[in-house]
């Protein structure tokens, strides 16, 4: 490897992802005692940091909104596998899992990811400024799609119980994959103005120096496109290491089985989750919402198809409606989205709106 492909890029960023790789797997199939879980937990945030930075190397290469999508495909990609993976050996906690934790991912990315961003940029920038028209558009797409893969499960009497038919359940992931297709063809090709960030005075001298830096080249772009996919590779791997530790500590304290899911999902968006909120900060809330909207979309949009043809080897019930409480937080994220979108200013007061309840989706998911 040159000094010049590596130029730009600082060590720690090269040595974190093999590293965090090696800890995948060395610990990999191995029961955890405290000092390998301690190394997991080390090897799972260093690799979040690292997938940070190399997704924000690679967006600065293709610019905006292409960095954003590549970060929440590559998380959602995986995430699918991970999915797919646990439900193998199938039985109850197979057949909620895709259910679980794709509604996880949804309020985490539109009541966690989009409140804390709204938070931390309110602090430090006051009002923040972003594009109307993007972020209701993605989130009209992310309300039909729950509502057609998740809801509709519930009301549907082809199949017993909140599920949907062989030929239902084909065409929610048709559909689902379309509506996915055609946002994304309008995020970066159609209307790709939409998406890109407002203009504002308001910047912090970090995020000049940032913004009008020099593109990093092709070589580096492509290495951390590469080193950013080992790192998501490692993060999935190291949480599903760590899955068995957390189904143990959930049966132990009593706690339903969906809360597997609502960690899998944490989990896995932490790398989103630091991305959307360092762009908060740098006073670029467009980006925090295209990540946080985005990724609820990716979760849908790829999940469900790829769940819809998985089951046909999988063994088991796939059980996808939600149940009531699930569907009247849904219900309330929709209803307080569209508020706090429909200007295109945020303040402190939105973020907090959107952390209530997400902190509502967590305490009853623990406590139904």
């Amino acid at each position: 490897m040159t000094n010049t492909v590596i130029q730009g890029l600082p060590r720690w960023s090269l040595a974190v992802p093999p590293l965090a790789f090696v800890v995948l797997l060395v610990t990999w199939h191995r029961d955890l005692g405290v000092v390998l879980l301690i190394l997991v937990c080390a090897g799972l945030g260093a690799a979040v940091i690292a997938a940070v930075h190399h997704a924000e190397v690679v967006a600065h290469r293709v610019g905006e909104p292409f960095g954003t999508l590549i970060l929440a495909l590559a998380v959602t990609v995986i995430e699918v596998a991970l999915i797919v993976t646990l439900m193998v050996p199938g039985g109850v906690k197979a057949a909620t899992l895709a259910r679980d934790t794709v509604f996880a991912a949804v309020m985490i990315t539109c009541n966690g990811i989009l409140g804390l961003s709204l938070v931390v940029g309110s602090l430090r920038h006051g009002t923040q400024e972003f594009r109307v028209r993007a972020s209701s558009s993605a989130l009209a797409v992310m309300t039909a799609l729950v509502t057609l893969s998740l809801v509709l499960p519930t009301f549907t009497t082809s199949a017993p119980g909140p599920q949907f038919s062989p030929a239902q359940l084909a065409f929610a992931g048709v559909t689902s994959l379309v509506m996915y297709g055609v946002f994304v063809f309008v995020q970066t090709v159609r209307h790709r103005d939409y998406f890109l960030p407002v203009p504002s005075s308001d910047v912090v001298e970090e995020d000049d120096e940032g913004t009008h830096a020099t593109a990093p080249s092709g070589q580096v772009a492509l290495l951390s496109l590469g080193l950013l996919f080992v790192c998501l590779i490692s993060v999935v791997g190291l949480a599903k290491t760590v899955s068995p530790s957390l189904e143990s500590a959930v049966e132990s304290a009593g706690a339903p089985v969906a809360v597997v899911g609502v960690a899998i999902a944490l989990l896995v968006l932490l790398p989103e989750t630091a991305a959307a909120v360092r762009a908060a900060l740098r006073n670029r809330l467009q980006n925090s919402f295209n990540l946080a909207l985005g990724s609820a979309l990716a979760s849908i949009g790829l999940t469900i198809p790829a769940i819809a043809v998985a089951s046909i080897w999988l063994s088991g019930p796939l059980v996808l409606g939600l149940g009531g409480t699930e569907m009247v937080l849904f219900a309330l994220t929709v209803v307080t989205s569209i508020l706090t979108l429909a200007t295109g200013r945020a303040t402190l007061l939105q973020g907090a709106v959107h952390l209530m309840v997400f902190s509502a989706f967590i305490f009853l998911a623990i406590s139904p």
